[in-house]
Formats: C-alpha cells, sequence, structure tokens
C-alpha cells in the first residue's frame, strides 16, 4: 500500500476511536478488550513508522514528517499500555514501542518531548522488569515462564534505550541501585533484585570488547566501578531471598574484570560463595547455579586466586565428598553441580605457582579419596544382589570416574600433566578404574564411564596412555551391542588420528575382531517394523564407516593391505554397499571419501595385487548406481555432497589409471549402461578435464538427465 495513503488510513482510524472515547484507558475495566486494544494500537503505530521509513527513502521529507507527528501522537498512549499492571497487555505494545526507539536513534537531533518519551519509557521498562509477590520461585509453573519471556522483550527495549541514549540510561540506573541498595535491608526483594538486575544487563546494553567495562569511556567505567564497589561492599549477599542471592552472583560473574580493578574485593565475594550464601545455601536452585558461577569465577580471575587456593579448597572438602547409596548419606551437592567443584578445585591446583611437587601432592589429595572409594564400591558391587543396589552402586562407581576425569579438564598446552607432575596421578587413576570393564554387572554404565576417562587421558597422557589401550579394548569389545560399539570406535579413531604409526601394531591386532564385532551386530535379525533397531543399525553403519575414513586418512591403510586378500575384501564390501545400497547419504558421502583414499593409494601399477580389477568391478560401478537410485535426492544438501565425494573418486581412478579407465568406461562400463555414445563421449571429455569441479558439476547434469 502506498505509505502516504496507509497513513492516512491509519490516521482516520484513530480519529474515529478517539472519539468512541476508546483512548481514554485509565477508565476500562475490562482487560480481554484492552489486550485486543493494545495489539491495535501496537499495529497502528507500527503502520505509521513503516510508512516514515518508506517515505524517509523515497525523499518525501514533508509527509515523513507528518507520519512521524502522527507516531509521537500515540506515544502517551502506547505508555499507558506499556505500564499497564497486565503483562500481555504490556507486551503486545512493545513491538511499537521499540520500532518507535527505532525512529529516534536515526534522527540527529531529539526535541525535548522526545527526550521526555525516552526517559518515561525507560522508567516504565524499570517498573515492568519488577517480579510480582506472586511469582514462585521454587515451583515455577506456566505463568513464572510467561513472565520469564516478557522479561526478555523488555531487556531488547532496554538494549534499544542503550542505543538512542546510553548516557541517560547509565544515569537512569545507578540512580535506581544507588537509592535502593542504600536501604537495602528495608527495601521488598523484588525491588533489590531488579536493581541489580539493572547492572546485570547494562553489560549487554553498553557492550565493549572482552567484558572491558572498567576502562576506555572514564565515565561510564567510573559509573560502572562504582555500582559494582557497592554491590559487593553493601552486604545484599546477605538478602534472605533465592532471586537477589542469585542476582548478586551472576553479576559478580559477568562483571569479573572489576576484580583485577579492585582486587581487594576478592576474599569477600569467595566467602559469599563459600557460606550460606552460596554453595551451602539450603536452596537447591542456588546451589546448583552457584556451583556454576563459582567455577567461571574461579578460572576467569585465575593467577589472582593463589593467595586463597589453599583455604579455598580446604572449605569446598565437603562437597568433594562421594555419597555411596547404602549409609544413607546425601552429599551436600548433586553429582552433576559436583563435576563444577571437581574442576574448579582442578584449575586451582594447575594454574597455581606452586611447584610441581605440590602441584601433583595437592591433585592427589583430591583424587585419592574417589580412588579409594572406587574400589571399595566395586568390590560391592560384585557381590550385590538385588538390582536396584546394583544400579545405584555402579552409578556411584561412574561418578568417581566423572569426577575424575572432570579435573582433568584444567590442563592445557601451557600447563600440561607432565609440566605439573600429575602424569603419576592419573596413571594411579587409570589403574584403579580399568578393573570395572571386567565387571559383568551394569557394564553400559561402567563401560560409559571409563571410555569418557579414556578419551580425556588420551588427550592429557599422550603415549603414556598407550600400554593400556589393548586390554581396555578387548574388555569393550566383550559382550557388545550395536551402542557400545557405536561409543567404543571413536575411541580408537581419536587414538589412531593421534598417535599414527605409533599405535599400528595394536591396530593390526584388534582390526578384524573390531570388524567381527560389528558385521555380528549387523547380520543380526530384527523385526521388520522395528525403527529402533533400524537406526542403531545405520548409526553402526556410519561408525564403521567413519572408522575406515580415519585409519586411511591417518596414513594407516597397511594396517587393512595387512588383513590378507580374504579380509580385505570382506572389510571393503561393506563400503560399496554403504555407497549404493542404503539410503544414507551422509554414510553415502564418507563411503566415497574412504574409496577415493583408497585409490590414491593403492590405484596405481605398483597397488595390492587385485586392488585394480577392485576397481573396475566394484568402485566404479558405485559412482553409478549410487547417484541413479530414486532415492539419491539431488536436491538434498547432504546428497549433493555425497555426489561431490563421488566425482572426486572417478577423478582418482583417472587420475591412477589413465586412459585405461577412460577406454574401460567409454567402450565396457557406460555402454552396459545403456548410455547413448555421444553422452558417453561428453562424460568421458568432463572427466578429462584437469579442472576438478568442472567436473563435478558436470556430473550432476548427468545424472539429472539419467534419471528416469
Amino acid at each position: 500500500m502506498d505509505p502516504v495513503d496507509k497513513m492516512k488510513l491509519v490516521e482516520s482510524l484513530c480519529q474515529v476511536l478517539q472519539s468512541a472515547g476508546f483512548f481514554s484507558i485509565d477508565r476500562e475495566e475490562d482487560v480481554d478488550f484492552l489486550a485486543r486494544f493494545s495489539k491495535l494500537v501496537n499495529g497502528m503505530g507500527q503502520s505509521l513508522i513503516v510508512s516514515w521509513t518508506k517515505l524517509i527513502k523515497n525523499g518525501d521529507i514533508k509527509n515523513a514528517q507528518e507520519a512521524l507527528q502522527g507516531t509521537e501522537t500515540k506515544v502517551a498512549l502506547m505508555l499507558q499500555l506499556l505500564i499497564h499492571e497486565d503483562d500481555d497487555i504490556s507486551s503486545n505494545i512493545i513491538g511499537f514501542c521499540y520500532d518507535y526507539l527505532h525512529v529516534l536513534k536515526q534522527l540527529t537531533v531529539l526535541s525535548d518531548q522526545q527526550k521526555a518519551n525516552v526517559e518515561a519509557i525507560m522508567l516504565a521498562v524499570m517498573k515492568k522488569l519488577t517480579y510480582d509477590e506472586e511469582y514462585n520461585f521454587e515451583n515455577e509453573g506456566e505463568d513464572e515462564a510467561m513472565f520469564v519471556e516478557y522479561r526478555k522483550q523488555l531487556k531488547l527495549l532496554l538494549d534499544r534505550l542503550a542505543q538512542v541514549s546510553p548516557e541517560l540510561l547509565l544515569a537512569s540506573v545507578r540512580r535506581v541501585f544507588s537509592s535502593t541498595l542504600q536501604n537495602w535491608q528495608t527495601t521488598r526483594f523484588m525491588e533489590a533484585e531488579v536493581a541489580i538486575r539493572l547492572l546485570y544487563m547494562l553489560a549487554e546494553a553498553l557492550p565493549v570488547s572482552h567484558g572491558a567495562h572498567f576502562s576506555g569511556d572514564v565515565s561510564k567505567a567510573s559509573a560502572l566501578q562504582d555500582m559494582m564497589r557497592t554491590l559487593v561492599t553493601s552486604g545484599v549477599s546477605s538478602y534472605q531471598h533465592t532471586s537477589v542471592t542469585l542476582e548478586f552472583f551472576e553479576t559478580v560473574v559477568r562483571y569479573e574484570k572489576f576484580f583485577t580493578v579492585e582486587p581487594q574485593h576478592i576474599p569477600c565475594v569467595l566467602m559469599a560463595f563459600l557460606d550460606h550464601r552460596g554453595l551451602w545455601n539450603p536452596s537447591a536452585k542456588v546451589q546448583s547455579r552457584t556451583a556454576y558461577l563459582f567455577s567461571r569465577f574461579v578460572k576467569s580471575l585465575n593467577k589472582q586466586m593463589n593467595p586463597f587456593i589453599e583455604d579455598i579448597l580446604n572449605r569446598i572438602q565437603d562437597l568433594l565428598e562421594l555419597s555411596p547409596p547404602e549409609n544413607g548419606y546425601q552429599s551436600l551437592l548433586s553429582s552433576d553441580n559436583q563435576l563444577f567443584i571437581y574442576e574448579t578445585a582442578g584449575v586451582l591446583i594447575v594454574n597455581s605457582e606452586y611447584p610441581a611437587e605440590r602441584k601433583q601432592a595437592l591433585m592427589r589429595n583430591l583424587l585419592t579419596p574417589l580412588m579409594e572409594k572406587f574400589k571399595i564400591l566395586l568390590e560391592k558391587l560384585m557381590l550385590a544382589q538385588d538390582e536396584e543396589r546394583q544400579a545405584s552402586l555402579a552409578d556411584c562407581l561412574n561418578h568417581a570416574v566423572g569426577f575424575a576425569s572432570r579435573t582433568s579438564k584444567a590442563f592445557s598446552n601451557k600447563q600440561t600433566v607432565k609440566q605439573c607432575g600429575c602424569s603419576e596421578v592419573y596413571l594411579d587413576c587409570l589403574q584403579t578404574f580399568l578393573p570395572a570393564l571386567s565387571c559383568p554387572l551394569q557394564k553400559d554404565v561402567l563401560r560409559s564411564g571409563v571410555r569418557t576417562f579414556l578419551h580425556r587421558m588420551i588427550i592429557c597422557l599422550e603415549e603414556e596412555v598407550l600400554p593400556f589401550i589393548p586390554s581396555a579394548s578387548e574388555h569393550m569389545l566383550k559382550d557388545c551391542e550395536a551402542k557400545d560399539l557405536q561409543e567404543f570406535i571413536p575411541l580408537i579413531n581419536q587414538i589412531t588420528a593421534k598417535f599414527k604409526i605409533q599405535v599400528s601394531p595394536f591396530l593390526q591386532q584388534m582390526f578384524m575382531p573390531l570388524l567381527h564385532a560389528i558385521f555380528e551386530v549387523l547380520l543380526r535379525p530384527a523385526e521388520e517394523n522395528d525403527q529402533s533397531a533400524a537406526l542403531e543399525k545405520q548409526m553402526l553403519r556410519r561408525s564403521y564407516f567413519a572408522f575406515l575414513q580415519t585409519v586411511t586418512g591417518s596414513g594407516m591403510s597397511e594396517v587393512i593391505a595387512n588383513q590378507g586378500a580374504e579380509n580385505v575384501e570382506q572389510v571393503l564390501v561393506p563400503v560399496i554397499q554403504g555407497a549404493v545400497e542404503y539410503p544414507d547419504p551422509i554414510a553415502q558421502k564418507t563411503c566415497f571419501i574412504i574409496l577415493s583414499k583408497l585409490v590414491e593409494l593403492w590405484g596405481g601399477k605398483d597397488g595390492p595385487v587385485g586392488f585394480a580389477d577392485f576397481v573396475y568391478k566394484h568402485i566404479v560401478p558405485a559412482c553409478f548406481l549410487a547417484p541413479l537410485k530414486q532415492t539419491f535426492d539431488l536436491a538434498d544438501a547432504q546428497t549433493v555432497l555425497a555426489l561431490s565425494e563421488c566425482a572426486v573418486t572417478l577423478k582418482t581412478i583417472h587420475l591412477k589409471r589413465g586412459p585405461e579407465c577412460v577406454q574401460y568406461l567409454q567402450q565396457e562400463y557406460l555402454p552396459s549402461l545403456q548410455v547413448a555414445p555421444e553422452i558417453i563421449q561428453e562424460f568421458c571429455q568432463a572427466l578429462q578435464q584437469p579442472d576438478a569441479k568442472v567436473f563435478k558439476n558436470y556430473l550432476k547434469v548427468f545424472f539429472q538427465r539419467a534419471k528416469p
């Protein structure tokens, strides 16, 4: 619709509504009506702004000014609806409010009225961010979820206000924050919470690079520094309400760089984390969140933690307790939250300035109780008769492994396990945990935990882990289900990709046992309509192909070649089947990558005996039969990637076999597919093009034409 016509239509509608008394909303008590009316006003306001935008773009300044004036006359009504106590009514007008602020952002100079409108919107947003008395913090339901979403909308308005007038926003927040925290003991919880929340929200509303809020613009840095100082020294962290407590911790972590400017405040914040306000809070919700935030706080301040390390480790000792199921003792934190505490302990030890011997001693103190409890619990599991007890013991064992694994996240390229003198501790952990793999009970849970630990140790201990791999692999291959193999193969892939030739003897030894375990599961009969079994097999096939891709891509193809001619065919025929027979483009792409790599390695004149025959008998046909299938959907992005790898395979065959390949395609294979002579000629010319991209593009067209 023409912007001028739209503007006139909106204005005429407004006049009708106003003359009918609809704009006098302060006397209206029908909430449902007001909810619908606020949508209407929102639509009218946004329509006028759309007209203004188009008119400005067209250079029609006169009519654009008229559209802006029309918009301004609706702002008072918009503010009334925005501040309404019913959040649905308020929410319906936010779009108009947001767009209006966007208009003001584009104006060079704001009038006094426009400045007043900005301030009024700001005050409205601050007021509407406040929780109701009825908000249920311990059992949040649908109403609470709706308010959380509404708060997100208000945050967008606050961000837009910051773009229009950052100085005004900062001054307004500072005024509200300072007056509230001055008297926080006598302030209602929702007012205390929203004051701290506004400070928290400033970090995104007034963005800086890498959280550098306390450098650069002096007035802004000074205001934020002053508010943070007030926050941590006012004692508001002791407010007896979960929402205020959580907002305090969220804000100190968001503004962690404040503590590099004023490090003298670190001890009082650490104490808040480490007493009844934080990790020992009676609220499980506060405990859970502060476990995560404490981990972030310690990581971000790193070197500033040095004076407090031993004190912190002593204070969190009880939180590290592994709670066995049979003694009725419940750990202070859930196992998920304990993971953060173990990680934090690891970070404190590894990043400390202690010598390696001291780091090793602290790490041993941290992990020895886990190892001792693990041995006792494993013995109890072996003797347990009751299935429920077995499950709870296995979970506890799994937690112990998970906690040890989590401590290793502290290590980095700069601070390796060896440099910190901690190799021996983690090797002891390995020796303690690996016997769980031979436990016949609760195999899934135990294997999963130990496998995850091995993944971490491959990264942390590097070649020191290698002596443990053969025995661990042997146990993990016993009595395998599809899921076990899917989870085991990535471990082998990680070892192969990382250590390459170092693990060649191990790969040689376990290659066929692994394949037999995979094929045994894949060949198991399943019900025709069993979707779950079909999906498991599909994922296992993908895992098998990913394994072969890792082996061939890591320069370990001799591991396959050394299995003997009969076994090599047994390895590769499923790859041909994966490329052609299963409608799974992700697997098909991997299969063509494997085939292309093998042709590159073995496809020349000096390749393994019989491989050239395999190329013409199996690989070349696969490159045509797969794309000719009706299930090979060339409109699908993953399938296009599979076709691209198919093209690479054909180009590689041509590269390695030369004119012999072209002759075979021209005289034997393509005529057998009933391809017309002129198309065969065209195909062979494209194949011989030096630019691989040209052939890839041609191949797509070729198969689009070839499909019935």
